[in-house]
């Protein structure tokens, strides 16, 4: 038996991996940076030895797999080249794994995770499925017949992936430090449609995706009348979202989510047209679609005192928009305060008209200071170029979160995808130590 060594082991994706590989009964250990990340919890858990980065951890007859955040100037690398035992980067042993099962590849550039978390919610009461999803969470089933994941189209990474199936949620300008424009994101996606060998399910409001060319079947759903899978009779209360599906202009079905917000009826049709492609029974989608308790980071509820806090993924216009939708849908008759820290300066410079746009939304807004990427250097652009394009917005910092408290019965949206939740942190010991 190999013993599988995970070089990186921190990172969301190698984290789930090792996950999937522990739970199907392999030999699984890493190695990665001393600092706490909140994907080791799940490892640690599983009981996954987690080591410093030291040459003494390669040895002969393992199965090395790497992250992509590293080369060649990593010790635990250089020391498997020497020893010429192979070196697997992370995408292309998971290429090579979801072979033996029907892959589902989760793909597009909003909703990702979500889709991935909830069509593993839902297939697993059908069949044994084994899932990865991008919040650091994996399960792996010993006679697994379904694989669930998250692909990425940053730097192109999902085309080292010939899944069975692809969900495409949506085309958007995005990850600005490397795609061009969004037709440079959609020749990605329409690469991506080439390698897929069952099926592509894709969102019909998107105009990009309209547009997708395929060997496969392309099943289209949305809220327009016109694509296969259509929501219809759309209506909110205090349990969810309600609404009717109907499969190319026949009633098909009614069906009940926890979630608020059109990208979450999207989200969810995705996996109805998914499930009922492969023939899953239509009791078992709607059960398991009313018990879903939605993944880490994504709307993350908190009742604290009369306040409302919620912990939000969000870092693009498209996503902030949908994530101030959703509360203003939930809690109606509360004002919803945005506090945002724009993620990468390029991305803050690329949208920041966008952002503007997006956050003026809400009721009221605070912004921290930008979140820069380890594989930037500091821009001349500041948050007060930001805060300048929003009327009355007002800046945050850990030191100054006590303004929140005039918010007395206030939605508080902590978005971002740095590290935003210290001031969520920090505003919590401060009531408490009031």
């Amino acid at each position: 038996m190999t013993v599988y060594h995970f070089i990186g082991i921190k990172g969301s994706g190698m984290s789930a991996l090792a996950q999937i590989l522990s739970d199907m009964k392999f030999s699984v250990q890493g190695s990665d940076v001393d600092k706490e990340f909140f994907t080791q919890k799940p490892l640690e858990k599983k009981g996954i030895p987690l080591l410093p980065f030291q040459k003494e951890n390669i040895e002969e007859g393992q199965t090395i797999i790497a992250s992509a955040a590293y080369n060649d100037e990593n010790e635990e690398i250089r020391t498997a080249n020497e020893l010429n035992i192979p070196v697997h980067p992370y995408p292309n042993f998971l290429g090579e794994f979801i072979q033996q099962f029907t892959s589902i590849a989760v793909t597009g550039s909003h909703g990702k995770t979500s889709t991935t978390g909830l069509l593993s919610h839902v297939l697993q009461a059908a069949k044994p499925t084994s899932f990865l999803i991008g919040d650091g969470t994996g399960k792996g089933e010993e006679e697994s017949e379904y694989f669930v994941f998250e692909a990425c189209e940053y730097r192109r990474h999902f085309l080292n992936y010939k899944p069975d199936y692809a969900i495409m949620t949506n085309v958007d300008f995005d990850h600005p430090d490397y795609f061009k424009d969004v037709n440079d994101v959609f020749a990605a996606f329409q690469d991506m449609a080439m390698q897929v060998n069952k099926a592509i399910i894709a969102c019909g409001d998107d105009e990009y995706l309209q547009k997708i060319n395929a060997q496969v079947p392309v099943v289209y759903y949305g809220l327009n009348d016109d694509n296969d899978f259509c929501a219809k009779n759309i209506r909110t209360d205090e349990e969810g979202t309600h609404f009717d599906v109907y499969v190319r202009n026949s009633l098909y079905a009614s069906f009940t989510v926890p979630g608020y917000g059109n990208h979450y009826v999207l989200n969810s049709l995705s996996v109805i047209a998914l499930c009922h492609y492969e023939g899953v029974e239509v009791e078992v989608v709607q059960s398991q679609l009313k018990t879903f308790k939605g993944v880490k980071r994504r709307f993350t509820e908190k009742e604290f005192g009369s306040q409302i806090l919620i912990d939000d993924y969000a870092h693009h216009p498209t996503e902030i928009s949908a994530t101030i939708e959703s509360a203003k849908q939930k809690y109606s008759s509360r004002e919803v305060v945005a506090v945002f820290q724009p993620h990468t300066f390029t991305r803050t410079k690329t949208f920041l008209d966008e952002f503007a746009e997006s956050l003026k939304t809400a009721d009221h807004v605070y912004l921290c200071d930008i979140f820069s990427s380890a594989r930037e250097k500091g821009g001349e652009l500041s948050i007060q170029d930001l805060q300048d394009r929003i009327p009355g917005a007002k800046l945050l910092t850990e030191d100054t979160v006590s303004q929140l408290t005039e918010h007395e019965n206030g939605v508080l949206l902590f978005m971002g995808a740095g590290d935003v939740q210290k001031f969520q942190r920090a505003y919590e010991a401060l009531k408490v130590s009031n």
